[in-house]
């Protein structure tokens, strides 16, 4: 009896952290980007945001739901797909707005939208979008052309998670090549840690108390969150059964994150060098 009435209490419960571990998985990748969208707007200032993280994570999204055509995993899975690539669209429409409200000089602004060098500069929310489509549209077609093909589909996945795993690699290049893990934010959504968009008094004032602890605890800390996340998120591709392809990449990250973590202690015993605080391309991670 005693058994039976522990059951009554532990399937729900169960179901419970089941749930709860799935709703971390669709909307824990784009969490860090509701502060960073907030502050964009308030600051009418998208300088320190890369559309280029942007770029990286839609097409990423977008050949992971590609992917889920060819071999069908979780729902919480695609579902994270979705809402990352509709939260990347509602931060791209929101830096463009932005840079075309501080742009000066309107007919050069216009022009640029021709010119090859500004790809993924453009002047309009539909340019992107429609750029979207087209890549949507290309991969969607060659992928239904493929689909029966077994070693299509799982390149494809490989591709598709991947491109995301390797988003921490920036980061660390930068660490070696300055020798030092100095830059690294919490205001940053990922391991590249390297944005910063706030109000000069917005950041004068967080990186006061930023810096009333060392840069090495600071980067420790930093570090200890992304491997955490990434464990977490590799943990339940394991134990949900999840493609090859999402496990693999899942700690290939976090491989990268104890990479970082290891920089983060060994600069700790070597004088910082002063690094820039330049945005990179691919500078993000998602959960």
């Amino acid at each position: 009896m005693e058994a039976e009435g522990l059951g009554w209490l532990l399937v729900p419960l169960h179901q419970l952290v089941s749930w709860g571990a799935a709703g971390a998985m669709v909307f824990g990748g784009v969490v860090p980007y509701i502060p960073q969208y907030r502050d964009i707007r308030r600051t009418q200032n998208a300088e320190g945001f890369s559309t280029y993280v942007c770029l990286v994570l839609l097409v990423a999204n977008i050949l992971r739901i590609l992917f889920w055509f060819g071999r069908r995993f979780e729902s919480p899975l695609l579902w994270q797909s979705v809402v990352m690539i509709l939260t990347m669209l509602l931060m791209l429409k929101l830096c463009t707005e932005v840079r075309v409200a501080n742009e000066l000089n309107l007919k050069r602004r216009v022009f640029s939208d021709f010119d090859p060098h500004h790809f993924w500069h453009w002047s309009s929310f539909a340019d992107y979008v429609q750029c979207v489509l087209a890549f949507t549209g290309v991969a969607g077609y060659i992928t239904y052309l493929s689909i029966d093909s077994a070693l299509f589909v799982e390149t494809l996945g490989f591709l598709a998670v991947l491109t995301e795993a390797m988003l921490g690699v920036p980061q660390l290049y930068r660490n070696h090549r300055h020798q030092s893990t100095e830059g690294m934010r919490w205001s940053s959504p990922g391991p590249a840690g390297t944005w910063d968009s706030r109000s000069p008094a917005v950041k004068a004032s967080s990186d006061l108390l930023w810096d009333t602890q060392p840069q090495a605890i600071r980067s420790i800390k930093m570090v200890l969150m992304w491997t955490s996340g990434d464990t977490f998120k590799t943990a339940y591709f394991l134990l949900n059964g999840a493609p090859l392809q999402f496990s693999v990449c899942g700690l290939l990250q976090v491989l990268v994150d104890l990479a970082i973590l290891g920089q983060a202690c060994v600069f700790t015993r070597s004088p910082l060098k002063p690094a820039p605080h330049t945005a990179h391309p691919a500078s993000t991670k998602a959960l």
